[in-house]
């Protein structure tokens, strides 16, 4: 693991915020799912792929004009035309 030098604290709630930097970095915005484990003694986050804006499924997604739709998605939009 690379370290990048950023120290955060963990509010009341249990909450901690990533830097604007790191999300850029990582291609992270706002409501992304972020998976959430333990390796030894590290908690891992880990950003999950690109799920569908309209199920949030990440299974057979597409990209389509900057968003992600899957297949059966896809196929309910095609049926109502």
């Amino acid at each position: 693991m690379k370290s990048t030098g950023i120290v955060r604290k963990v509010d009341e709630l249990g909450r901690i915020v990533l830097p604007i930097e790191l999300r850029r970095t990582l291609d992270i915005e706002e409501r992304d799912p972020i998976e959430i484990y333990v390796d030894g003694n590290s908690v891992v986050l880990r950003k999950v792929g690109n799920p569908c804006v309209f199920c949030n499924s990440s299974t057979d997604v597409v990209p389509f004009r900057g968003k992600h739709i899957c297949t059966a998605c896809l196929q309910e939009l095609r049926e109502l035309q």
